[in-house]
């Protein structure tokens, strides 16, 4: 009992222990902070990757792809059986994009890829990142009349009519004085004072009576999406699409911080309505350019920087049309790769290595990977990262350690008359150890629980503390413009956070064994004679 009892009185005695405390909270909290953020992180990494890649991928590693995709994909169900739960082919190509804003040509480097309607939302999530509400339901290469996401503004083909007006109207200002001067004299100053350049903003305007725009429409896009005149008609901008392209959000907009209101903002330089133009290399060889004209349907948004600002979407037979990867006498379409989403409880690397028995590298010039593969280097980076992290926030807990060992030789040294007193009175070497044995485990539980507490209130309420310094320090902390994330994701794992307190409590017991050790070993006689 009068082990407990000593530990106890120096534990709320000595204030010399208080600092080796704050350094094993400390070490406690920044340990439980930074492992939930980088779980966050990761967490959200995974899933986006994971629902653009789907399970596995089959995809060929020449230029000419994979011939008749439908026998492939047939063989493939065979293989896999009941782990299969989609599956759908895709081309994958880069590409260059175009489109005029403010009167001048915009150019960015794309990655043009061809989705099949019907099943590509079969094999991951990504009709939930469009951005109009029917397009989450059923992916779709339509033009819709409004209805998207309240930070497009007008959109659609609302946008598109005043769009065409505006464009005409400032056509007609040079081709046709009097009509222009008479719409200015009768009050009408929308285009009184037109600018030398195009803006990239157009007056609001009703559609001419008469021009509907259905919201499917147009019902065939290939037909649509030709842009040369046909037979008997002409293309009209005002009730007609060209073939429908999806736009990663970044692709077409801009992302910047408002030095006034310190707050993120995107501005659109490019809006569901308006039209761009690709060019694509053929699949032949060599590869020769090819171009069209699209019209902008869609945007589509998974917080993931490097798709945003890179992946188009388009429809499949568009797509190889324009590439020549049908065969014109056959009819046999070639895809560049398969993807294949597993059921939830199938074993993805033995689907992978079905697959690579069924098509070897030997006999077919094919690449089948899961997607962890795919995006290994990156995974493997942010798990390097947060194994660094651990390391060497690990050491603050380790220099708390060396504290306690300091703390407790002066401890022993400052109470040699009473541990001899001890002794002489028949406490036993090892009651002298434990009491400092007892007092490190006191260190380590109160340094351990403070530090937890401090840890998962810090991270609970992490946005807000970054609000404030954010105040303070007059700098973005977590700039979304970077990571694309509003808040900052945490996850908190219980059995990090039991680990963490465990390695804190073990290494404040382990630093007082050695002073534990001299104490026991001190001699009564030996104790009593310097004092």
């Amino acid at each position: 009992m009068y082990k407990l009892l000593l530990s106890w009185r120096y534990l709320c005695t000595r204030y010399i222990a208080l600092a080796s405390i704050i350094s094993v909270v400390l070490g406690v909290a920044t340990l439980i902070v930074v492992n939930s953020v980088m779980a966050g992180f990761g967490a959200e990494m995974h899933k986006r990757l994971h629902d653009i890649l789907s399970d596995v991928v089959v995809q060929s590693a020449g230029l000419d792809g994979i011939p008749n995709p439908e026998l492939h994909m047939k063989e493939i169900a065979e293989v896999l059986g009941d782990d299969l739960a989609g599956m759908t082919p895709i081309v994958r190509v880069p590409a260059m994009l175009n489109f005029r804003y403010r009167g001048r040509w915009i150019t960015q480097q794309v990655v043009l890829i061809g989705v099949d309607e019907k099943s590509y939302a079969n094999v991951g999530d990504f009709s939930k990142y469009l951005l109009h509400p029917k397009n989450q339901e059923n992916v779709g290469f339509s033009l819709h009349e409004n209805g998207y996401n309240e930070r497009l503004g007008d959109a659609g083909w609302e946008h598109r009519r005043n769009r065409v007006h505006y464009e005409r109207s400032y056509e007609s200002s040079f081709t046709e004085p009097a009509p222009y001067t008479m719409q200015a004299e009768e009050g009408d100053q929308r285009f009184a004072d037109l600018p030398d350049e195009l803006p990239g903003e157009f007056p609001s305007g009703e559609a001419p009576s008469g021009e509907t725009a259905p919201d499917d429409a147009p019902v065939d896009p290939f037909r649509a999406g030709n842009p040369t005149p046909q037979a008997g008609r002409t293309f009209d901008d005002l009730t007609q699409q060209h073939t429908g392209v999806i736009l990663g959000i970044a692709v077409a907009s801009t992302r910047f911080t408002n030095p006034e209101s310190g707050e993120s903002q995107e501005w659109f330089l490019c809006k569901p309505g308006d039209d761009v133009q690709i060019t694509l290399p053929t699949a032949g060889t060599p590869p020769k350019p090819v171009d069209g004209l699209f019209t902008v349907v869609d945007m589509y948004e998974s917080k993931m920087s490097e798709y945003d600002s890179t992946f188009v979407f388009m429809p499949l037979e568009k797509l190889q049309r324009m590439r020549g990867m049908i065969d014109p006498i056959s009819g046999v379409a070639s895809v560049t790769s398969i993807q294949i989403r597993l059921k939830p409880k199938a074993d993805l690397n033995a689907a992978r290595d079905a697959l690579r028995k069924r098509f070897p590298p030997q006999d077919y010039p094919y690449q089948v990977q899961t997607w962890k593969e795919m995006q290994g280097p990156l995974l493997a980076a942010v798990q390097l990262e947060t194994t660094l992290l651990n390391i060497l926030l690990f050491l603050i807990i380790a220099v708390a350690g060396f504290g306690i060992l300091a703390t407790f030789f002066m401890i022993v040294v400052e109470k040699t008359r009473d541990i001899g007193i001890l002794k002489s009175l028949g406490a036993p070497s090892m009651g002298v150890m434990s009491i400092f044995l007892s007092y490190g485990l006191a260190l380590g539980v109160v340094g351990s629980g403070v530090g937890v507490v401090m840890g998962l209130l810090f991270v609970a309420y992490i946005n807000d503390i970054a609000e404030v310094l954010e105040m303070v320090t007059g700098r973005e902390v977590f700039d979304p413009n970077v990571y694309y994330f509003q808040t900052i994701p945490t996850i908190i794992d219980p059995m990090t956070v039991v680990w963490v307190s465990f390695g804190a409590i073990s290494i404040a017991v382990l630093a007082s064994v050695l002073p534990a050790l001299r104490a026991a070993r001190l001699h009564p006689v030996e104790a009593l004679r310097y004092e």
